[in-house]
């Protein structure tokens, strides 16, 4: 077992992957020489040459477009969006093109990109530095979305997600770039991709979660249990496909839920929950499902966000209101 940053158990499952397959290539702003904004890919081109690990220019769409040259070529590009709030310039390849290409050619083809998306907000940026965009992307059919929460699935899925036949959209929360935890990057006997986890069991309120906010919940868990409340916590993984059974299975057992985003609550990925929830746990529903995430505005300037992060009392809140019914 190594004790690694999130952000260094990603390099290292880059790193093992283009290991494993020659056919791996990193793409994207800033990624070779300096390593990325985050050093995500610190040392891989110094490793495996800029052939491999290629420096861009400033062009989302550019960079995007060439990866889905270079996955019908049969290379396996991942390509990096320095920011969250960078990737719209690329949205016209990524929901166009890469998304419809497999059903198009009636699985003759088939695109298999992967593209790094930090997310999310909490470390003192602007807006398009803290964005959500995972919804636009969910709604988007022929992509996998997935998102990390920690050390040990980062690791795992970034390789999974690599290996994948279909293109693959990849949230990393960079909040959570420095936090540490145990990997053991000698095992290759991961959860399956899109399999949401327990990450802590809980008999009367379901909580989901996924990125950057897991730990928020599971930090509000802690809290609950001290006056008597036993939240589970899921860890949600994968958005499209999503386990669906994980869910049902824990809300059917407990009877509430609250689902937790840092994207703005309207029509964020949280109502697509809400909706399959209660059309599947109606009857052992004994309050409506509450969801707690963002505002309806733009992402607001740094010296504000802790107001508009979804924080520990705000998701105590929605758990006292779900007793209230």
């Amino acid at each position: 077992m190594s004790t690694l940053t999130l952000g260094k158990a990603m390099n290292e499952g880059l790193r093992k992957a283009m290991e494993n397959d020659p056919k791996v290539l990193m793409m994207g702003e800033d990624v070779g020489k300096l390593g990325g904004v985050f050093r995500i890919t610190d040392g891989l081109q110094k490793d495996f040459g800029e052939e491999r690990v290629i420096d861009t220019p400033l062009a989302e769409s550019g960079i995007v477009g060439t990866a889905i040259g270079l996955a019908l070529r049969g290379y396996r590009p991942v390509c990096e969006i320095q920011f969250d709030g960078f990737v719209f310039p690329a949205a016209d390849q990524i929901i166009t093109q890469l998304a419809k290409m497999r059903m198009r050619s009636l699985g003759a083809l088939s695109l298999p990109v992967v593209i790094r998306i930090p997310c999310g907000g909490g470390i003192g940026a602007v807006e398009h530095h803290s964005e959500s965009p995972e919804a636009y992307f969910t709604h988007t059919a022929g992509l996998r979305v997935v998102a990390c929460s920690n050390p040990a699935d980062a690791y795992s899925m970034i390789q999974q997600s690599i290996a994948s036949p279909d293109p693959v959209i990849f949230f990393e929360p960079k909040r959570r770039y420095w936090e540490k935890a145990e990997v053991d990057v000698e095992s290759t006997d991961w959860a399956p991709l899109h399999e949401a986890r327990v990450v802590q069991p809980g008999e009367h309120v379901t909580v989901l979660a996924y990125g950057p906010s897991v730990k928020t919940c599971l930090e509000a868990a802690a809290a609950a249990a001290e006056e008597g409340r036993s939240l589970e916590v899921i860890d949600l993984r994968s958005l499209n496909p999503l386990d669906i059974g994980t869910v049902v299975g824990s809300v059917e057992r407990t009877g509430r839920c609250v689902v937790v985003h840092e994207a703005p609550v309207f029509n964020g990925f949280g109502a697509e929950l809400a909706a399959r929830i209660t059309e599947k746990c109606f009857y052992r529903l004994e309050s409506p499902v509450l969801r707690v995430g963002g505002f309806s505005t733009p992402y607001p300037p740094s010296r504000n966000e802790d107001h508009y992060l979804p924080d520990l009392d705000r998701i105590l809140d929605a758990v006292d209101r779900t007793f209230a019914w």
